[in-house]
């Protein structure tokens, strides 16, 4: 994919329409200019950021992979490189996360560890920083990090960590559907709502995580590969989706069953060339989300690709903004810009 910066860039300009991006892995060394143990460019997030904005993004939620990746991400959304680019926008606001890998045991102590997930998340909480715990679930795909027995024992810690906070969940289910409900089923009074994200199940999969009237589910590239994938898409209610990109992760490849209904484009140079003005080939950021947007109205046929995006806008502030609804939500619902 490729067209000219200036027709990109008018492209993106044009939107009429606001977005919010719920998974962003800021603290990826990619965004850091490092692939591979190898320095290809500088730090970029503020470049990543510029893209987002022109291109409609509204929110984004910033996630971590481990307790020190949590606290990175909360120092990121609170630095300037966040605020600078906030005119007219909202604030971006941070998911603390801790995935179901082995951490809380490799810690030595895993009530301390609980504790000082704890304590990031209220403190972040009271800042409005952190808006969701999460990434908690059960992924059988990567058994080699974390046999299922420990997740599954971590996964029920992790709703205890969320009733305390008071806080949402941000989740993760990739072939563990049947365990992943059974789980939920037991703590479903302990949460107020969450989304499975990156979501790549079956219909099956899918209607069993929609029983839960609590619960959204998350597409991005992954979610679009196929035309199995493009199926189950259709079946989700739009009332009950939202989108990411899971950056600098699960992009729409050209290989994608859902390559076909992008439309947005930007120019893209490889790392080793890297250009500002461009995206890095093979890393997905935020300013992409638009093309998950855009596959999402392509293959269920909706034109009005305007209300599609203030539903999934709106659908996000219900769960991890709630406080913002009538000045944010209801603002793009409207057809203008939050001005928080």
């Amino acid at each position: 994919m490729g067209l000219n910066a200036n027709l990109s860039l008018s492209l993106s300009l044009s939107l009429s329409f606001s977005v919010a991006d719920i998974a962003v892995n800021f603290t990826d060394g990619m965004f850091k200019g490092l692939y591979h143990g190898k320095q290809c460019h500088k730090p970029d997030i503020a470049a990543v950021l510029s893209r987002a904005w022109s291109a409609g993004v509204d929110r984004i939620i910033v996630t971590g992979g481990s307790l020190e990746e949590s606290k990175e991400a909360l120092a990121i959304a609170e630095t300037d490189v966040f605020y600078s680019w906030q005119q007219g926008f909202s604030v971006p606001l941070v998911c603390t996360q801790q995935d179901a890998k082995s951490e809380f045991d490799e810690s030595g102590d895993p009530e301390k560890h609980f504790q000082e997930l704890l304590s990031l998340a209220k403190k972040g909480a009271e800042k409005g920083k952190v808006v969701a715990i999460g990434e908690c679930g059960l992924d059988y795909d990567r058994l080699h990090f974390c046999p299922s027995d420990l997740q599954k024992k971590y996964f029920e810690k992790q709703f205890e960590l969320a009733y305390l906070a008071k806080l949402p969940m941000f989740l993760h289910m990739r072939a563990a559907a049947e365990d992943f409900c059974d789980i939920l089923e037991r703590n479903k009074d302990r949460f107020s709502a969450g989304v499975v994200h990156s979501f790549t199940g079956s219909a099956e999969d899918c209607n069993k995580v929609l029983s839960f009237s609590n619960l959204f589910i998350g597409i991005n590239g992954c979610s679009l590969k196929t035309p199995e994938n493009l199926e189950v898409v259709k079946c989700i209610p739009v009332e009950r989706m939202m989108i990411e990109t899971d950056s600098p992760y699960c992009e729409i490849k050209n290989t994608h069953a859902g390559v076909h209904f992008v439309k947005s484009l930007w120019p893209s140079k490889k790392k080793e060339k890297y250009d500002q003005d461009c995206i890095v080939k093979g890393r997905n950021e935020p300013c992409l989300v638009r093309q998950v947007l855009e596959v999402v109205a392509g293959c269920r046929g909706i034109a009005d690709m305007d209300q599609l995006s203030k539903t999934l806008y709106h659908n996000t502030c219900r769960v991890f903004f709630p406080h913002d609804l009538d000045s944010a939500a209801d603002a793009i619902l409207s057809g203008g810009h939050s001005t928080e």
